[in-house]
């Protein structure tokens, strides 16, 4: 676990290693894919990622998951995306949203999935986030399609989901897809999350992301 006095020294710190994996696979192939997360954790991330002096004409972004709204949502991950990290220098980058304009997201999964098919696959890097819930990308407990997501019977790089505590349908990256990545990175704040993480993670979702070989790297602050 890196540990970091404040969300804004985290922020520096994980964009500097997120940029140095986007860095090392341009380098060696010349095309890179990053996912993110959304939520209000990662802003001060994506703000710093954004300034960072690579080649984000050959980067293409797109999401861990998303909320299946229109873009236009306050609730939006794309949106989030957009609006802090497509600035600046990382205003040349591509991006793959997650969402379509169908109706739900078990309608435009196919879509989605030939979408991240077309990208520079293996993920140069991939920044996940956790919930209370011990939920990471939209795998959360009670979840639907939560064992399809783990472990996806046919290779899905894509999954729909639906949970109590999801609010709207969703759709997100499934697990193999997520820990084939050269870098995964856990971003997390505050004492509780920290708490569980520790203690309570082991019958959690965020456990199978945890089990990489080589493990995430933790990034925490208070």
């Amino acid at each position: 676990m890196h540990e970091f006095s404040s969300p804004a020294a985290l922020a520096d710190a994980l964009a500097d290693a997120v940029a140095a994996a986007l860095a090392a696979r341009l380098a060696r192939e010349g095309a890179a894919a990053l996912a993110v997360s959304g939520g209000t954790t990662p802003v001060k991330f994506l703000q710093a990622l954004s300034a960072k002096a690579i080649n984000w004409s050959r980067v293409t972004v797109t999401l861990v998951d998303d909320r299946w709204v229109a873009e236009s949502s306050a609730r939006s991950n794309a949106a989030l995306v957009k609006n802090h990290l497509l600035q600046g220098p990382a205003a040349q980058a591509a991006f793959v949203p997650l969402v379509n304009g169908a109706a739900t997201p078990e309608a435009g999964l196919a879509e989605v999935e030939q979408a991240i098919a077309a990208l520079p696959l293996p993920f140069a890097a991939i920044v996940l986030g956790m919930g209370l819930d011990g939920h990471t990308a939209s795998f959360f407990p009670g979840g639907d399609r939560l064992a399809e997501a783990l472990a996806p019977s046919h290779g899905q790089r894509v999954e729909s989901m639906r949970a109590p505590a999801a609010v709207e349908p969703r759709i997100t990256l499934t697990l193999p897809v997520l820990l084939q990545a050269d870098f995964v990175a856990l971003h997390i704040e505050g004492a509780a999350k920290r708490e569980l993480l520790q203690s309570g993670a082991a019958k959690l979702p965020v456990r199978a992301v945890l089990a990489r070989n080589p493990a995430p790297a933790i990034f925490w602050s208070p």
